[in-house]
């Protein structure tokens, strides 16, 4: 199989040069279809001999058609590559806008993608994705929203970090998908028909031998004058029978069978795929899944792709001919159904093994164009330690990095600050670090260890007019599921944002450090941020609970922040001098 050009010098220009040759080619093509007419006016009227120059123009015609797709691919790659650079500038700049956001994948239920910006506008989602198909941006955002499972991060860290090593092979899978996947046809229906197995009848094997046999014998013996024309119309006659059983089972074929584009996206997926080698344990057992014994998965996506051409255009004004003469359509039925019995179930299972292909290489994309290289390590307790972390949404030059610490004796962090001072995107920054290490990626920091455990957020809670549920009664909600599980002696990192902000400051307090009491008694660890000061009054009263602040400094008109977090409670706050400058005047 001829593979495609995937170097990104002078694109411009190659898209040109490529357009040029097709624009020859389509020319030429032109010119030999005339040619073709000429040579068969020239066959039936004056001489049998013209049958050779007819057939050398058939086959050139052929072969320039050929050509020609192949040129329009290339250009289709072409532009498949200038997208994923302009997309790569893209995430690398942290402007998003444009890029797949995965709406559909928010769940404002679930134990934390709803709070941590995983998917919508200015996602993680928009960094990580590089899927084509629906199937794989499913399992992409599964695998963002799954439980925390060390074994699988690992695998999966390992997988990532090697794919991070080949950007042509990043570069190929990517730029083909766009270039030429489809999902125009349901992929459940044609797995559907490669899974039916059938035994071919007797007759319709013989019948597609003698067909073309007795068909060219009676053509030829018509042309010479040694038979009749008549005869000839009797053999199509007769030959109506038989196409008409396969026509319904062709029919179908082709309505079940994917697009060519399809097919080729996963023709040459398998092409790129196949001439790989991996160490990294995922991806030898991925590639091993999509290797024959005999022939490749991509030529036998190769040879299916060529008899769906051939069932798709049988209606063709110049295949219909051919197939009432030599009864072509037996012989595609019985070569289509022959593959099917032999290779169908095997490759039935190709797409979706494809799917996590995608996902991977999306894995890969990612540490290529935009991770970090910081140490990763996972440690059996429950813990979370970080140097220099970092929110990989914000622009590298822009975020600050912050170093911490929890577990062991050290299980919960009261978190109080000024506001607009850092503390929710800190928390933010240590959960969704958190969930690229748990899907295989390097967290943006110097050093990060992870514990065992799982994650729960309550950051974003908003009323429901619908369901008559106010913010505070989604809040209570959420920190009910927390205790419970908690209660099951699960290991849980907890982030609570704003403490039970919707009652008055008495209840709050009162709450606040009910639930601390109780939570200590637990396997949990997690940070609670807060404005009110006098829950820091718990760090001597509480075991395991530490006060950490950020923050503000008042200068004149202006409020300054340093985004860096600080041993202590927070000394001082700012919201009386930022509604000063919002223009609320407070009365001596």
């Amino acid at each position: 199989m001829k593979g495609f050009d995937y170097d990104m010098d002078d694109l411009p220009g190659k898209i040109a040069q490529v357009k040029s040759s097709a624009g020859r080619l389509s020319f030429l093509r032109l010119l030999i279809f005339v040619g073709i007419g000429i040579f068969g006016v020239l066959t039936l009227s004056q001489s049998v001999i013209w049958v050779l120059p007819l057939i050398a123009a058939i086959i050139i015609f052929i072969s320039s058609i050929q050509k020609y797709n192949y040129k329009k691919d290339q250009e289709a790659i072409y532009n498949a590559l200038i997208l994923i650079d302009k997309q790569a500038g893209q995430r690398k700049d942290r402007e998003l806008v444009g890029i797949d956001q995965g709406k559909e994948f928010q769940d404002k239920n679930h134990p934390f993608a709803n709070d941590l910006d995983l998917f919508g506008e200015h996602s993680l989602f928009q960094l990580v994705n590089h899927t084509i198909s629906k199937g794989a941006r499913k399992k992409l955002a599964d695998l963002m929203k799954s439980s925390f499972d060390q074994k699988e991060a690992k695998k999966l860290q390992k997988a990532s970090e090697e794919l991070a090593g080949k950007p042509g092979l990043l570069k190929a899978i990517e730029s083909c998908g766009i270039a030429f996947f489809s999902e125009e046809k349901s992929s459940s229906h044609w797995r559907e028909l490669l899974t039916s197995q059938k035994k071919i009848p007797l007759y319709i094997s013989v019948l597609s031998i003698l067909g073309p046999v007795f068909g060219l014998i009676l053509v030829g013996l018509s042309i010479v004058g040694v038979i009749p024309g008549a005869i000839v119309g009797v053999w199509i006659l007769l030959g109506l029978i038989p196409l008409g059983y396969v026509f319904k089972f062709l029919k179908e074929a082709s309505e079940k069978l994917p697009t060519r584009s399809q097919l080729k996206a996963y023709t040459t997926w398998l092409y790129e795929l196949e001439k790989m080698e991996f160490s990294s344990p995922l991806l030898k057992e991925k590639h091993q899944l999509i290797l024959t014994k005999k022939e490749s998965a991509s030529q036998l996506f190769k040879q299916l792709d060529r008899l769906g051409m051939w069932i798709d255009n049988r209606l063709n004004i110049l295949y219909i001919p051919f197939n009432l003469l030599l009864w072509t359509d037996l012989m595609l039925m019985k070569q289509f159904q022959t593959w099917i019995n032999i290779h169908g179930e095997a490759m039935a299972k190709i797409p979706d093994l494809l799917e996590d292909w995608e996902v991977l290489v999306s894995l890969g994309a990612f540490e290529y164009e935009i991770g970090v290289h910081g140490d990763l390590e996972f440690d059996d307790s429950a813990v979370l330690v970080g140097s220099e972390i970092s929110h990989p949404l914000l622009k590298p030059e822009k975020a600050i990095a912050n170093d911490f610490q929890l577990g062991l004796m050290q299980k919960f962090i009261l978190l109080t600050g000024a506001n607009m001072s850092g503390k929710t995107t800190f928390m933010r920054t240590l959960g969704i670090n958190a969930v690229m290490a748990n899907i295989g990626l390097k967290p943006f920091a110097s050093k990060f260890k992870m514990g065992d455990f799982q994650l729960y957020t309550s950051m974003r809670n908003t009323d429901n007019l619908g369901e008559s549920v106010s913010s505070f009664y989604a809040e209570l909600s959420r920190i009910h599921n927390l205790i419970e599980r908690l209660e099951k002696k699960e290991k849980i990192f907890f982030l609570l944002d704003e403490i039970l902000k919707g009652t008055n400051t008495e209840d709050r307090i009162a709450g606040s450090e009910a639930l601390l009491k109780q939570v200590a008694k637990t396997e949990g660890l997690g940070i609670v941020s807060t404005h009110d000061i006098e829950l820091s009054a718990l760090e001597g009263k509480i075991a395991g609970v530490e006060n950490r602040s950020f923050h503000s400094e008042i200068l004149d008109d202006t409020i300054n922040f340093d985004y860096k977090l600080k041993k202590g409670p927070c000394p001082s706050f700012n919201a009386h001098k930022l509604m000063e400058l919002m223009g609320i005047r407070f009365q001596e």
